[in-house]
């Protein structure tokens, strides 16, 4: 989610996507400044009258914690949809940790779905649950629920201070406490303009933009200081 160039004698040539976390302890990347991901914005539509379920999407392992989505969901008594894959490598963990908690028919396990099916999925939830472990350098799946208008539940790990706005396109929790707080919750979220706010930070014009005004910061640098138009 940031621009890092690779400078020196040569020309900037590389952008990588990273978290501030990571910027901040990669001085070999030479980072210069962050651009955040975007989407183009029709592919995904604003989905203004939610069914009532919860969405889960991603991947089962240990960082992702579908274990504290299914908690949440079952704590508000409501539905949670699954929409996950399990690569090989988490595949003990989920016949071990995540397996035994869909036994449940609150809890329903969907496999990975591809794109084309995120939009009706994601969108009518009532909202994302994101109650990840790990230092998330962006995670994709929250600018694709802003673009449906489907406020995020997210943990603050990585990115996710920077990407959500709290009370505006989701809420932003410490603890499960507050995640089921704020599932409970969920209902005083204007879906309209959690989607504005998508528009307005995440389109995939917007990231193109700031990639553009980043690349002529450097070349004015290298050029002393001269102006090079827009």
């Amino acid at each position: 989610m940031s621009a890092a160039f690779n400078s020196g004698a040569s020309w900037p040539s590389c952008t990588q996507p990273i978290s501030p976390p990571e910027a901040a302890d990669g001085d070999w990347l030479n980072w210069r400044a962050t651009v955040h991901h975007g989407l183009p914005l029709g592919l995904y539509s604003l989905h203004e009258a939610p069914q009532d379920y919860f969405a889960f999407v991603g991947r089962i392992s240990p960082e992702k914690r579908a274990d504290r989505a299914i908690e949440i969901a079952k704590a508000c008594g409501k539905p949670l949809r699954i929409a996950a894959k399990v690569d090989s490598a988490d595949m003990e963990y989920f016949e071990s940790t995540i397996e035994p908690l869909l036994d449940d028919p609150m809890v329903t396990f969907e496999g990975e779905i591809g794109d084309d099916a995120k939009n009706d999925f994601i969108g009518n939830s009532l909202a994302l649950l994101m109650p990840i472990d790990w230092p998330e350098p962006f995670g994709l799946v929250m600018i694709e629920a802003m673009a449906c208008g489907t406020p995020v539940i997210a943990y603050a790990h990585g990115s996710v201070p920077e990407v959500i706005d709290q009370g505006v396109t989701g809420f932003i929790v410490d603890s499960q406490a507050q995640a089921i707080a704020a599932a409970r919750g969920i209902g005083q979220f204007d879906r309209r303009r959690c989607r504005q706010v998508f528009e307005q930070r995440f389109a995939a014009r917007v990231m193109a933009r700031r990639y553009l005004d980043v690349y002529r910061e450097l070349a004015q640098a290298r050029l002393g200081g001269a102006r090079i138009a827009a």
